[in-house]
Formats: structure tokens, C-alpha cells, sequence
């Protein structure tokens, strides 16, 4: 098995579905977290001067979602059937997307929380949240995963997208049960379960 090294901020943003997806996979890997401190000196090492980057036998692979199929992959949580795979791909892009809005009008927004309030009531739940929660729970009220017949990488980040979403919006899920059931069934797997109980403790 390759050795792995996933390096990122000490903090989950575009890192921790690749977390999640070694936890899964029970792929051992070093979690090299980089303080903000300690960033201009770090930021040398990088390509393109950004993370998060995997290391996989000293060799960099950058970019996201890269990093993330990759880890998928061998965690076998890519269904082999290429259609399949693509929708996988398909869920992944758009989650991704929405969570970068979020991100940027309101996780590290410098406006007034009753302003974040109103953008996510008024903008990012109407017009971009709900329409899309409203075809997972379609899809999802036949199935028991998203995509295949076992689990994939996107019902892992169906799960991590609605769970870190809650505490922001606490009854995002209230009108979709079936996606909210995916969810707990995500957060129950062992394997993400011990995910959730050991790792580093961080506001985002």
C-alpha cells in the first residue's frame, strides 16, 4: 500500500471528505494539519502555493477533488459501472459548488450575522439548497444509497455536506426525511463513526 499524506489546514473545509473516505477505506494516512501560523512558510512546499495536497509516496497530487476521487477510489467507494461512477462525480461537483457559496457569504463572510441570516434564508436556501434537496430525498425515498447498490463517495458527501450544515440551518433536513435518514446512516458506519468521535476538534 502507497504511503499517504494528507496535508491541509487544521480544519475540515475542502479536506475532510478525503478524511471520511480514508476512514471508510481503513487506509492508514498521516493528517499533516498546517496551523495559519505556520502557513506563509508551509505555503513554499506546495504546488501552486495552495492545499490541500496528498503526498502519495512523496509524490504531490493537488486539488481538491482530485485528491478526494483518488482516495474514493481505493477505499473502493467508486462503483466500477462507469454511468454510475459519473453520477457519483455528478452529486459530488454540485455539493461541492453549493458548499464553496456557502463558504464564501457565510462561513468567512465579514458581514453582520443578521446579514449571513438573511442571505442563507432569503438566497442560498431557496434558490440553490432546497431545489437540490428536493431531488436527493426524491431519489432517495426508493433507495437505500444515492447512486448504487452499497455505499459511495456520494452518499458520504451527502452526509458530510447536511450534517455540517444543521448547525448553521438546525431544520434544513426538517421536509426531507429520506435524506435525513441517509445521513444518520452515514454517521453510523463504524468506520465514519470513529471518524466523528477522534478527530481534531474545529469550528469549521
Amino acid at each position: 500500500m502507497p504511503e499517504y499524506k494528507l496535508i491541509y489546514f487544521n480544519t475540515r473545509g475542502r479536506a475532510e471528505l478525503a478524511r471520511w473516505c480514508f476512514a471508510y477505506g481503513g487506509i492508514p494516512y498521516n493528517d499533516d494539519r498546517i496551523e495559519r501560523d505556520n502557513w506563509a512558510e508551509r505555503k513554499k512546499e506546495m504546488p501552486g502555493g495552495q492545499v490541500p495536497v496528498l503526498m502519495v509516496d512523496g509524490k504531490p497530487l493537488p486539488e481538491s477533488l482530485a485528491i478526494t476521487r483518488y482516495v474514493a477510489k481505493q477505499a473502493g467507494l467508486v462503483p466500477k459501472d462507469d454511468l454510475e461512477a459519473a453520477g457519483c462525480d455528478a452529486i459530488v461537483d454540485a455539493l461541492s459548488g453549493i458548499m464553496v457559496e456557502v463558504a464564501q457569504k457565510i462561513v468567512y463572510s465579514k458581514a453582520e450575522p443578521a446579514e449571513k441570516q438573511r442571505i442563507m434564508k432569503e438566497e442560498i436556501l431557496p434558490n440553490k439548497i432546497n431545489p437540490f434537496l428536493n431531488r436527493l430525498n426524491e431519489r432517495l425515498s426508493t433507495r437505500e444509497w444515492f447512486i448504487s447498490d452499497k455505499t459511495t463517495w456520494a452518499d458520504l458527501i451527502i452526509a458530510l455536506v447536511f450534517s455540517s450544515l444543521t448547525p448553521k440551518v438546525p431544520d434544513v433536513l426538517k421536509d426531507y426525511p429520506a435524506v435525513s435518514k441517509l445521513v444518520e446512516k452515514v454517521q453510523s458506519l463504524d468506520s465514519i463513526k470513529k471518524w466523528l468521535n477522534t478527530r481534531p476538534v474545529t469550528d469549521n
